[in-house]
């Protein structure tokens, strides 16, 4: 019973170590090799008919997370969620963010709300480190009034806007095909929206446009091109105008848009000089959706409102990779400190003084062998990351102080007991970083 005991913790940890590779997706041939490994441990273990079966899955639509894994999702989502609080939003238990209410009595400026949202927008990627950004911006009724000069008939107003909003993916022969041969425009039309929907620039363009024969006579592109330069002002106040861009082909398929639509993409390098970097996919997307909340209200009535999402599974993925390729240690937990002994038989004293730290809100740990090696205690910081060791030896007790000691720099100091908090939250206070 005991070698059988044996070979079935082996099979599980060999399980363990699988399933872990492809959480972590590793190359096909060292999961194989490994899958090999744990069928020949199998088929040493051999039938047991006596034990039921149970088999644990993850349930369709979801995944477990590692213990690093979580690490990094957690601390993504804080700094999304400090740069929102930074902005004045309150968390709602769906859980959403909501700006707080924006007061539409007397002098309301309708541009102030899109503009805060490009703003988190920009503080979340630049916190995150995860490369170079732009952020796209357009306005549905721009699209909706360059449609109706071009010559859509108003049936294929939306059919053709998500075939616009293909352009960061292919070609516009491919989009001008799909329009004329699928959905069946007329080609001088889509020639026309060509003209339009590969422009790109900044304010400069919506002032180009402000003075086009055609789009200018357009009611709702001309109100539309006034809300984009009224932002644009207050871009460039807030410090981010060189980070958005207006982007014509800019759709977003969905219908409750009302106004102003921004999407931002990661940029790669050029592959050659002078060329543009290259959008290599949508990780924040938002707008303006005046009708929405009226959908849901009995009386209609018409609520202003502004939103962005940020895609989180994307941004981890990205982070992830990116620590990967970098071979970066990620900690797991957040422990400051490990209460350490240097001599035997001083379990109680480390007891006493974990708990001291505990009830000072410290997050701390200890080995939970009554007489560990000191060389053991410090590789286990230096493994977990732990940054600090609270030392305890029959010298220190006589003394009355603890030795700390910094893992990285490995230099120790002796603190008198009753500054050791505050030695230790001085020591460990420091912005938050991804990795």
């Amino acid at each position: 019973m005991a070698d059988r005991a044996a070979l079935e913790d082996l099979v599980r940890v060999q399980g363990e170590r699988v399933r872990g590779l492809k959480q972590q997706k590793a190359s096909a041939e060292q999961i194989e090799e490994e899958v090999a490994k744990l069928l020949k441990l199998k088929a040493q273990l051999g039938p047991d008919e006596g034990k039921p079966k149970f088999v644990l899955k993850t349930p369709k639509g979801t995944r477990d997370y590692s213990p690093r894994q979580m690490a990094v999702r957690e601390k993504v989502f804080d700094v999304i969620i400090s740069c929102f609080k930074r902005h004045g939003a309150e968390v709602i238990d769906t859980p959403v963010f909501e700006l707080k209410d924006f007061d539409i009595a007397g002098q309301f400026d309708p541009m102030l709300p899109d503009a805060e949202c490009l703003k988190i927008m920009c503080e979340i990627l630049s916190s995150l480190q995860i490369g170079d950004f732009l952020v796209k911006v357009n306005d549905r009724r721009i699209l909706d009034g360059m449609f109706a000069i071009c010559g859509v008939p108003d049936s294929k107003f939306r059919t053709i806007c998500s075939s616009v909003d293909k352009l960061d993916k292919v070609s516009w022969e491919e989009v001008k095909n799909e329009m004329v041969g699928e959905k069946g425009l007329a080609p001088e039309v889509a020639d026309r929206i060509g003209d339009y929907v590969q422009q790109h620039g900044g304010v400069s363009l919506v002032e180009q446009l402000l003075q086009d024969p055609k789009l200018s006579q357009n009611k709702q592109a001309l109100e539309g091109l006034g809300d984009l330069k009224l932002l644009f002002e207050y871009l460039t106040l807030f410090g981010i105008a060189d980070k958005i861009s207006f982007d014509l082909s800019l759709a977003r398929g969905l219908d409750y848009y009302t106004g102003v639509i921004y999407e931002a993409v990661l940029l790669q390098p050029p592959a050659r000089a002078g060329e543009e970097p290259l959008g290599v996919g949508s990780v924040a997307a938002g707008g303006r959706y005046d009708g929405l909340v009226g959908m849901f209200d009995p009386k209609g009535r018409k609520v202003p409102c502004v939103g962005l999402s940020i895609g989180v599974e994307r941004i981890f993925s990205i982070v992830e990779q990116r620590l990967e390729a970098l071979e970066e240690k990620v900690r797991t937990t957040e422990t400051q400190v490990l209460v350490a002994s240097a001599q035997k038989k001083l379990l109680e004293e480390r007891l006493k003084l974990i708990s001291e730290l505990w009830d000072a809100g410290i997050k701390a740990e200890l080995l939970y062998k009554k007489n560990p090696k000191l060389l053991n205690q410090l590789q286990y910081c230096e493994e977990t990351g732990i940054p600090l060791v609270a030392i305890i030896g029959e010298q220190e007790l006589k003394d009355g102080v603890i030795k700390l000691r910094s893992v990285a720099s490995r230099e120790e100091v002796d603190v008198r007991r009753e500054d050791l908090v505050e030695e230790i939250k001085r020591r460990t206070s420091q912005p938050l970083c991804i990795c």
